[in-house]
């Protein structure tokens, strides 16, 4: 597989994004639902904590790329939604360090929602990956 950045501005590089990837050479894609800070029992986890739930969001959205033979590096769109972005965005080091470590920057949106699907939660991640 090869990734090429689309980058016609650069700011959102230093933010651990691209504007846009090129994939190619690619046999298998992984469309990941929605993942939240929901516990293996199906309970949600950390209410009120949201640096908490996004880190285990990705712990869950890892254990799916894992079943699927693959990992964050394998990960080409994000999408983050949050009942309160300007907390997200304070917290957000705990996604960008992930990623950062798994030396990717897919193409990302931040959505700002009423609530989600299960009360209490306050961050989800939705992606794509390839291998």
């Amino acid at each position: 597989m090869e990734r090429t950045a689309v980058n016609p501005v650069t700011w959102s590089v230093e933010m651990g994004f691209n504007q846009g990837e090129v994939v190619s050479g690619h046999t298998r894609a992984l469309y990941l639902s929605g993942q939240t800070a929901m516990g293996d029992d199906g309970r949600p986890r950390h209410d009120g904590d949201l640096a908490a739930q996004l880190a285990l969001s990705i712990d869950n959205m890892e254990a799916v790329l894992d079943e699927a033979d693959m990992s964050l590096a394998n990960l080409v769109r994000l999408n983050v939604c949050t009942t309160d972005v300007d907390l997200l965005l304070r917290r957000y080091g705990v996604l960008a360090g992930r990623l950062g470590a798994a030396g990717v920057a897919p193409a990302t949106t931040m959505l700002g929602v009423t609530r989600l699907a299960v009360p209490g939660q306050m961050v989800e991640l939705e992606g794509t990956a390839v291998a």
